[in-house]
């Protein structure tokens, strides 16, 4: 049976306020309810602070309670004014129109392979056909520019449409930016947040990124500001989730999947990866050994009720042809490459079945309150 304060909650969903996408309890405007005997404690926070808005959401608020409860209880409503989390990187009159379908690439934890994926992924899909380019949002460690042996080169200045746009670095066939091309290879990037969204603003809509099927945003680890930052710039289409098979690992990458399942962010996940799944020694290649457990990441997908998108076996090459900026999946019938193809097929599987059920991903606005961001 459901508690007071439940109802009260489930109540004020049905509560939208100036025809916002979400309802009040949702985007996270209902910050607190407290239920006395006969009485109705509710902290909210609204964007609009004239009186007359406030006179207008309380009587909305109080109306369908009152409806709920019968008058049962005296309705307080504490207003506090909301700030709006970091815009740095937030235009709605940049849309990245020539680019079909944006793909984030995630992990929980760092150092499973996340950028190895995403380098192999644009690969596999630039094979079948597509046109790709890659985002290397990884602020704080890029190496996508290592990974496709591009390191010493600098995106050059083009015009497009009488302004003056950096031009992506191209190597096999891929699109690349990166704030690494603007670094020095020993160089540490010390920059808060609103400088790092700063620098991803300038690649993401100061680039001319041309005609693109797919681009590759290779996020950095975590769930953090910048994860945020490019989710309230691009409408994302869909998120890929890497992990290895170690508790320790899956519990990073259940955090990674849970973030974009967040009711206010909502971006759909595509799919988990599970990297690093077993090794087959050469001498012995009918023998799996499962080094970092076994299936963990295909357990986990089936536990949170997201599509598995395949597993990446430990090999030695995958390790060496990244780190000579050559990606495994160029090496024709390969298993790598044929890994790889499976893997980027389900992908796109998943992509068509979500651009088939549901409306386009919209950039996403999160509000705060004393620079604390709203997501719970």
């Amino acid at each position: 049976m459901k508690s007071t304060k439940d109802k009260i909650l489930s109540t004020l969903r049905t509560v939208h306020l100036n025809n916002e996408k979400f309802d009040i309890v949702s985007n996270n405007s209902v910050t607190n309810v407290v239920v006395f005997e006969n009485e109705i404690l509710i902290d909210l926070e609204i964007e609009n602070p004239t009186l007359q808005s406030k006179n207008k959401v309380k009587a909305l608020i109080i109306d369908v309670l009152n409806k709920e409860f019968e008058n049962q209880f005296e309705i307080k409503i504490n207003f506090k004014v909301a700030k709006a989390l970091n815009q740095t990187i937030l235009n709605d009159e940049k849309v990245l129109k020539n680019v079909q379908n944006i793909i984030a690439v995630s992990s929980g934890k760092g150092g499973v392979g996340k950028s190895t994926v995403t380098a192999n992924l644009a690969i596999s899909l630039n094979s079948m056909g597509f046109s790709v380019g890659i985002l290397d949002a990884d602020i704080y460690g890029p190496s996508i520019p290592v990974m496709f042996d591009v390191a010493e080169k600098k995106p050059s200045a083009v015009q497009s449409n009488g302004k003056s746009k950096m031009k992506p670095v191209e190597s096999f066939g891929i699109k690349i930016l990166s704030i690494g091309f603007f670094t020095k290879i020993d160089q540490a990037v010390i920059w808060r947040g609103p400088m790092a969204s700063k620098a991803l603003n300038q690649m993401i809509f100061d680039a001319d990124w041309g005609e693109l099927d797919f681009l590759l945003v290779d996020l950095p680890p975590g769930t953090g500001d910048i994860h945020l930052s490019i989710m309230q710039s691009l409408p994302i289409s869909g998120s890929v989730v890497v992990s290895t098979p170690q508790n320790v690992a899956l519990i990073d990458a259940r955090k990674g999947v849970s973030m974009f399942k967040q009711e206010n962010i909502n971006v759909p996940v595509l799919g988990i990866i599970e990297n690093m799944a077993y090794f087959i020694p050469e001498e012995l290649p009918n023998n799996k050994y499962y080094l970092f457990g076994k299936e963990g990441a295909k357990n986990l997908s089936v536990d949170l009720d997201v599509p598995f998108l395949g597993e990446i076996p430990l090999i030695q090459s995958i390790r060496e042809a990244g780190d000579i900026g050559r990606p495994a999946s160029l090496q024709d019938g390969s298993i790598i490459k044929n890994v790889f193809n499976e893997i980027s097929k389900k992908m796109i599987s998943e992509l068509l079945i979500r651009n088939e059920k549901l409306p386009v991903t919209e950039v996403i606005k999160i509000k705060t309150m004393s620079g604390c961001s709203a997501i719970k």
